[in-house]
């Protein structure tokens, strides 16, 4: 099972990069390569444990943050001093920023677009029909995928940690944790994703109701947002 979800805010492993330097806030030009590159992996390996589709950019991308963490950790040529040598980061801080550069510009560029969209000129408009048309490529609102990754990371980490291993077989459905979903949102209007998974104990339902979060954002069953940067993920159902 595969899921590929086309995000208009978050999109490749620059975003991903950009979202932690954010997310820790450090100085884009002094990065913190081995945090950096831990949490990559870390995110990489959620990815891969919900099954999600992980580009070859991704992994290109460890491959360099690797390498850059490597050549900072050899030790300096004899008489050498650290101002002598080119920094490792330089030319991936220099292709973020200019990443960054294009990002900002593409958004105001879309800013713009949307406010064209408010202006019409006098002409004749055919009636609208009946059906809506959805585009196949699916949004989420307000959050991108590693926001309601990052809640999912910190779900995990909040589990009890168990200190002996019972050998035994969870039956848990994505169909079972959809309408667990339901049943829960259909008690309130809005609830927080911690509130969702905070009384669940099995690591193994926690993986299957992220997933059926993710199904039910594709099937446009649901909104997830988020009151500040980083902040816990609201879920509520769609009401239209």
């Amino acid at each position: 099972m595969t899921y590929r979800i086309i995000l208009d805010i978050f999109e490749g492993p620059f975003d991903l990069l950009l979202f932690l330097i954010k997310k820790n806030e450090v100085d884009i030009y002094d990065i913190p390569i081995h945090e950096i590159t831990a949490q990559f992996l870390e995110y990489v390996e959620l990815m891969k444990m919900l099954d999600l589709e992980i580009a070859g950019e991704f992994i290109e991308m460890v491959a360099i943050l690797m390498n850059i963490k490597a050549r900072m950790l050899l030790p300096l040529p004899v008489g050498i001093s650290e101002d002598e040598i080119e920094d490792p980061r330089t030319e991936l801080m220099e292709r973020l920023i200019e990443y960054q550069r294009f990002k900002m510009a593409a958004s105001d560029m879309g800013e713009m677009e949307d406010k064209k969209r408010l202006l019409y000129n006098h002409q004749y408009f055919p009636p609208v029909g009946s059906k809506e048309e959805i585009s196949n490529e699916e949004f989420l609102q307000d959050v991108t995928l590693f926001d309601l990754l990052l809640a999912f990371k910190k779900a995990l980490d909040n589990m009890p940690k168990v200190t002996y291993h019972e050998v035994r077989r969870i039956e848990v459905t994505i169909e079972q944790q959809t309408q667990f979903i339901l049943t829960r949102l259909g008690q309130k209007t809005m609830m927080l994703f911690s509130e969702l998974v905070g009384g669940i104990k099995e690591r193994i339902i926690i993986i299957v109701t992220f997933v059926a979060i993710l199904e039910m954002i594709k099937a446009r069953r649901i909104l997830v947002s988020q009151s500040e940067l980083f902040e816990d993920i609201r879920i509520k159902l769609r009401t239209e």
